[in-house]
């Protein structure tokens, strides 16, 4: 069962992706798909057509759990 999650990253803006599982303490690594921010636009630090990124656990802060009826509702900063 895919997750989708806001995942906090030291020293950077969070990002949106999707995981399989969560991770276990134990992990060094997390896997995600489908990396973006979470206003929807692409990484400027990932490049073009790539799907899939290993970030290591010391590197992440905290990761959020996107409820699944809340997965179409993300919005990003907006100024009215």
């Amino acid at each position: 069962m895919a997750y989708s999650i806001i995942l906090h990253i030291s020293d950077t803006d969070p990002i949106l992706c999707e995981i399989e599982e969560l991770p276990d303490p134990s992990h060094q690594t997390i896997t995600v798909t489908s990396p973006r921010r979470v206003d929807g636009k692409d990484l400027h630090y990932i490049s073009v057509g790539v799907t899939s990124v290993i970030f290591p656990i010391h590197r992440i802060t905290f990761i959020e759990i996107v409820p699944r009826d809340q997965e179409d509702e993300i919005i990003g900063f907006v100024r009215e």
